[in-house]
């Protein structure tokens, strides 16, 4: 198994029948070995220079005297979210050479480079080319070629590297790990028949020699019930029943590697055992125990505590040398049912300004991890059972909305958008359903990731919808934002302690805060929430008010395409967001406001339409006659039913759109072929006619099955070849659910 990031998460299941055994989950793996430390785990020291050597600077006898000297690794020291940089670098490019030692026997090992590099960088042994990475990598890991192999010594080597920053926030870090040569166990694999994918569960079917193994991984995520919801545990259920009538010997056996409560595979780590009543737990964590110690994007946490837990009778276990085993003796059957829970201590999830919060289902500080696991032994039967009739019950509703194609995009969706957040509840009781930035930058709480995950949690529990504005209610009104428009972020996950962003968006946040506050009141009922915050979502109203219809030179939400003025889906946003104070102001009988807003947004989207006009559509920007673009900020118009647009502005756009479409889907605008996901759905959204809404689905649908990109489901991809363009396992899928949330 890989984490969300791409780094192994190991996880071995093999079931022996009749003594022969067959692997149906995971591969073996080793426990690698640190021989040259990158910084992560040890400090080192270089020789560097800034300026571009002249000669062979790669060969180990190159004189590098002139060069400076310095500890690595080398990074700007501003970022604080590579804490493990020691010298500062801030020019646009680096030259690194290191002296390093390898034992003897070292090339009898399996060897493997571990860098990481912001941006692009190359890297040698002895002058021997490693590889060269376009990009930028953390902790990446890579076997060495035979010929690398080749050029290294017993005793001294020299590991030279080039890393170019072409803007700012660069990084170079390296090192060797070996690995025991290993021989495999279990060869023979297990012939998978079928995987199903629902909302909280994966079913897959394996036949094994003459019996066949049903497995199913279940997350009950079930988000009427936030205790449900927060609580660390999933199961992982086993069916065996013979195919031939006849009684089989059987026995299933687990593995999982201690990667998974560490961030690096390479970390010292402790394992251990314990009984409490009639469970086993095996427990891994890492040595040090650095609680919030890490910070960013590309990180696994690696304090607190992974278990492996499962029922005590028959059955053999051991926690030793980063290695966790489960062997269960299932006796002579025909047929047989039982299951294994796994599940994860954090002891602190996050630091909320300043103050370390624990998680939902610890609270009080009252429970523990051992009370969970016996509640989830408890519930099991009850839970499994909700599961499979929430899972049903998804694909029937997504099913009447969308079509089954879009029910099918939904379930891929559901658990990966939960997953991205974490539950706590902040100092002043407020709920806080925190967000990880997934494959961007790290951000903690990013208003822009909200609000296209908000329709998941609009439709399902509108508490968790409060919970993603409540850190950016609280930076702005605690006095600790003071700009007249919200904040894009609270820090870099899991220390929301301040913005992490280097760039602002005013006009986008401030939108995206008033529309969703809004949409909060409809399925409420009430206005009662945005009362509360009245005082600054007026100031951040006047801000759109004053600069939302022709933003100036700002970043949105689609900022990977870059800064540009006069956006028309931004400005879309801003009248969006003056319409949702306004149509709040009503309900709290606030008319006179009411009717100054509304009117204001209405004065505006007249404006809008002429600026915009580029005769059978609208402008990607109000100077770019031949420009076009989603403008999937409209949908609020259609779903908060607030008039504001003239009906025929998103027909318009609809009908241009169809024209436009690619073999995997609609692009963004007219810049690229590529597209957002989320935003294909949003923008489909406000089609009049089921029939039309699928026309922009069943592309999007081919994109996900056709894909050779084996990841956590992009939402970043190319609409003219199915391919991943870079975002992965991010909470942005939840905007799935906006057509569900209109019929609701």
């Amino acid at each position: 198994m890989k984490h969300w990031t791409g780094k192994d998460f190991p996880l071995l299941g093999v079931i022996k029948v009749d003594g022969v055994a067959y692997r149906f989950m995971g591969q073996e793996v080793t426990n690698m070995e640190i021989l040259v430390p990158a910084s992560e785990t040890e400090g080192w020291e270089g020789c560097y220079t800034t300026v571009k050597p002249a000669g062979n600077w790669t060969a180990a006898n190159f004189n590098d005297t002139t060069w400076k000297t310095g500890q690595g690794a080398f990074g700007t020291l501003s970022n604080y979210t590579e804490s493990t940089a020691k010298t500062d670098w801030m020019e646009e490019y680096i030259w690194v050479r290191r002296t390093v030692e390898l034992p003897a026997g070292s090339k009898d090992k399996e060897l493997y480079f571990i860098y990481s590099n912001n941006d692009e960088a190359e890297f040698y042994i002895n002058g021997v080319k490693i590889s060269d990475v376009p990009c930028c990598n953390k902790n990446a890991i890579l076997k060495l070629s035979p010929e690398v192999v080749a050029a290294l010594k017993e005793g001294e080597n020299t590991i030279a590297a080039y890393c170019h920053n072409p803007i700012t926030n660069g990084f170079l870090d390296f090192g060797i790990l070996a690995a025991p040569k290993l021989e495999p166990i279990f060869e023979q694999t297990a012939e998978q028949i079928s995987v199903d994918v629902q909302a909280t569960q994966t079913h897959y079917i394996f036949a094994c020699g003459n019996v066949e193994l049903k497995l199913t991984f279940t997350a009950p995520l079930l988000m009427d019930d936030l205790d449900l919801v927060s609580r660390p545990v999933n199961y992982i259920t086993y069916r065996i029943a013979a195919t031939d009538s006849k009684t089989h010997d059987v026995e299933i056996y687990f593995e999982a590697a201690a990667n998974w409560a560490l961030n690096t595979s390479y970390q010292k780590a402790v394992s251990s055992s314990e009984e409490h009543d009639g469970l086993i737990y095996l427990k891994t964590g890492s040595e040090e125990q650095n609680i919030l110690g890490k910070k960013g994007d590309d990180v696994r946490i690696d304090w607190g505590y992974f278990y492996l837990v499962a029922e005590k009778e028959n059955t053999e276990y051991s926690a030793e040398n980063k290695k966790l085993t489960l062997i269960r003796n299932l006796g002579n059957t025909k047929n047989v049912t039982g299951k294994i829970m796994l599940g994860y201590d954090d002891i602190y999830s996050i630091q909320y300004f300043g103050e370390n919060l624990r998680p939902y289902w610890n609270v009080d500080g009252k429970s523990s991890i051992i009370k969970q696991f016996q509640a989830a032994n408890k519930d099991y039967k009850k839970l499994k059972q909700a599961c499979s009739d929430f899972d049903l019950k998804l694909m029937q509703d997504a099913c009447k909305a969308g079509g089954k194609e879009y029910a099918e995009l939904c379930a891929l969706a559901y658990r990966q958008a939960i997953a991205a957040h974490k539950l706590v509840q902040a100092p002043n009781g407020d709920l806080l359903w925190l967000s990880k930035e997934n494959f961007s930058n790290g951000s903690i709480g990013t208003v822009d990731v909200a609000y296209p995950s908000a329709p998941l949690f609009l439709y399902y529990n509108v508490e968790l919808a409060k919970a993603l504005l409540n850190p950016i209610f609280y930076y702005s009104e605690s006095g600790k934002w003071t700009k007249p428009f919200a904040a894009h972020d609270v820090g870099v996950y899991p220390l929301a302690n301040g913005l992490n962003y280097g760039d602002d968006m005013p006009v986008e946040e401030s939108g995206n805060m008033l529309i969703l506050t809004a949409a909060i009141a409809i399925i409420e009922g009430n206005a009662d929430y945005a009362a509360k915050h009245w005082d600054v979502l007026t100031v951040w109203t006047d801000y759109l008010a004053e600069k939302g219809l022709d933003p100036e030179n700002q970043l949105c939400t689609d900022d990977f395409a870059g800064h540009f003025a006069h956006n028309a889906n931004l400005s879309i946003k801003a009248i969006m967001g003056i319409a949702s104070y306004g149509y709040l102001a009503n309900i709290l009988g606030k008319q006179d406001i009411a009717a100054q807003y509304t009117a204001k947004a209405k004065e505006m989207a007249q404006e809008w339409v002429k600026m915009a006009d580029a005769g059978d559509h609208y402008r990607l920007t109000f100077d770019q006659p031949d420009s076009w673009s989603q403008k999937y900020n409209l949908v609020w118009d259609k779903l908060l039913k607030l008039n504001i647009f003239p009906e025929e502005v998103a027909q318009k756009e609809i009908a241009y759109y169809l024209s436009k479409q690619n073999e995997y889907g609609l692009p963004l605008d007219n810049r690229k072929a590529y597209s957002k996901a989320d935003w294909i759905i949003w923008t489909a959204t406000l089609s009049d006619d089921k029939a039309t809404f699928q026309q922009f689905i069943l592309p999007l649908h081919k994109f996900v099955n056709e894909t050779a990109s084996r990841v956590p489901m992009t939402d970043w991809y190319w609409t003219d070849r199915a391919e991943q363009v870079e975002f992965q396992a991010r909470s942005v899928v939840g905007g799935y659910f906006i057509k569900m949330l209109e019929e609701k």
